[in-house]
């Protein structure tokens, strides 16, 4: 340092001279200690005093924000705080003899920097981090703070989708030096959350960072690295009241069209106007579903994206594309147990429809039936004729009702048995024929419609059962699917 510049530096600092003469010693210093330090300078040398030795680099990370989780993709894109400290041995100097100056802030260009990089990097552009300064200090330390928006590979497993967890891995390390040339170490044991913004879709369980030394095919040096974890866990309120209650509202309709009387017609065409609203509504939030081989809880995976992006080993080789998982599109596990449910209820309504109408031509009903159907599930189900109950006795189906004879029919029969033959004056032959043919007419006619009525009967009461069936089967399956995500 010159006499005067020591002089005028003692003086300030004693208080003998103003504070605004001084000011512009620093700078001098500043200047005359880049020029110095730089002089016989590279920056395209590892700075070591031995190049046999390792450079010790170490690495933070700061999770700032997750701006988008892209699953059909399969890319996370984050903003990262990005700090790597090393020894620059040839970047020293005596701050005694620079004014005190101990750091120095310059751009990052001019110093020899780490060629570390996000290994699972999945930017088409590849772009790295920002050029800031780095901080430089007397001692040989430099600090690299960079900024940078990271788009990396996430595997994304939605089975249980929309109450899944992601694993989220951002490995860095150095893409030409080995293990003998950098030893690349964490410098905390996770990720630095203290910065970062809530994001409204994901929530972050935490960001655990572990060193890995690796040994890859091409090369025989070990390759460090520094894997950071990022657990995610995915906020479910949105899924649940757009996807998963509609779709629940929508199931519970499908049971009340056996609950609709068989001469309204509208049977058919509630079961299939529910059905084409609930693939309606599937194709509609089809597009937001990421795609997967498994199959999700709810919702619609799309088809995979092609094939993933080359990929380089730490010497450089490229990797072939590997083609990303490119599943059929299944339909969710919710969705497609409900749409089958759906298709199972109209086809039976269809043929309790076919049962309700048989027309006078159709079988008695079978022994069985009348057994299992009109006695045992008509109780079960509470189905009773007017004037009956559940719990009151049913009349027997028998006497004169069974075989078709009505009283009126009996009074008849035993006044045309009983007719005095001497007193008739007419052709009685002729009227017992006429008579008994008319009455064999109405006979018949009761018959068949006791027959109809019983299919009928026989068709509510399997409307009925039915519907409290597949009541419990969506009540049972909304409890599996709440009960598989918790």
């Amino acid at each position: 340092m010159e006499p005067g510049a020591r002089l005028c530096l003692a003086l300030c600092l004693a208080g003998v001279l103003p504070a605004p003469g001084c000011r512009g010693a620093p700078g001098r210093f500043a200047y005359k200690l880049l020029h110095e330090l730089f002089a016989n300078y590279s920056s395209a040398l590892r700075p070591v005093e031995d190049t046999d030795r390792a450079l010790n680099v170490t690495l933070k990370v700061t999770l700032a924000q997750i701006i988008d989780m892209d699953e059909r993709n399969q890319v996370l894109t984050s903003y990262l705080w990005v700090r790597q400290t090393w020894l620059d041995a040839h970047l020293t100097w005596d701050k005694d003899e620079y004014g005190g100056i101990d750091s120095i802030r310059i751009p990052s260009s001019y110093v020899w920097r780490p060629d570390i990089i996000l290994y699972n990097n999945a930017d088409e552009r590849f772009g790295g981090s920002m050029e800031t300064n780095v901080v430089l200090r007397s001692d040989g330390h430099v600090t690299w703070d960079s900024p940078a928006i990271t788009k990396s590979s996430c595997k994304v497993d939605v089975s249980y989708f929309p109450f899944d967890g992601q694993q989220c891995r951002l490995t860095f390390g150095s893409w030409t030096h080995n293990g003998n040339q950098i030893d690349l170490r964490n410098q905390l044991d996770s990720g630095d959350l203290t910065d970062f913004v809530e994001n409204v879709e994901w929530e972050v369980l935490g960001m655990p960072a572990t060193r890995n030394v690796i040994t890859y095919g091409c090369c025989s040096e070990p390759y460090p690295d520094v894997t950071f974890t990022l657990l995610l866990r995915r906020r479910a309120s949105f899924y649940i009241f757009n996807l998963l209650l509609p779709c629940i509202m929508v199931s519970f309709l499908a049971p009340l069209g056996f609950y609709l009387p068989a001469d309204s017609g509208e049977k058919v065409s509630l079961g299939v106007t529910v059905l084409l609203a609930l693939t309606v509504f599937q194709l509609l939030v089809a597009e937001s579903m990421p795609p997967s081989e498994s199959v999700p809880l709810i919702g619609e995976p799309g088809l995979g994206s092609g094939l993933a992006r080359g990929q380089r080993g730490p010497c450089g080789e490229r990797d072939p594309p590997c083609p990303l998982p490119a599943p059929a599109a299944p339909a969710g596990k919710y969705y497609i147990a409900t749409m089958t449910m759906i298709t199972a209820s109209t086809a039976l309504t269809i043929f309790i429809m076919n049962v309700h109408h048989c027309g006078p031509g159709a079988r008695p009903v079978p022994p069985w039936a009348r057994r299992l159907i009109l006695h045992h599930m008509a109780r079960l189900c509470c189905v009773y004729e007017v004037g009956e109950s559940c719990k009151g006795p049913r009349r027997a189906a028998g006497g004169r009702e069974a075989a078709g004879e009505s009283p009126a029919e009996g009074q008849v029969g035993a006044e045309v048995r009983g007719c005095p033959w001497h007193h008739c004056l007419c052709h009685h032959e002729a009227l017992l024929r006429n008579v008994g043919y008319i009455a064999g007419c109405f006979r018949r006619h009761r018959a068949n419609q006791r027959r109809a009525g019983e299919w009928k009967r026989v068709a509510k009461v399997m409307d009925r059962f039915f519907m409290w069936v597949f009541f419990l089967m969506v009540f049972l399956m909304s409890v599996l699917v709440l009960g598989n995500a918790a």
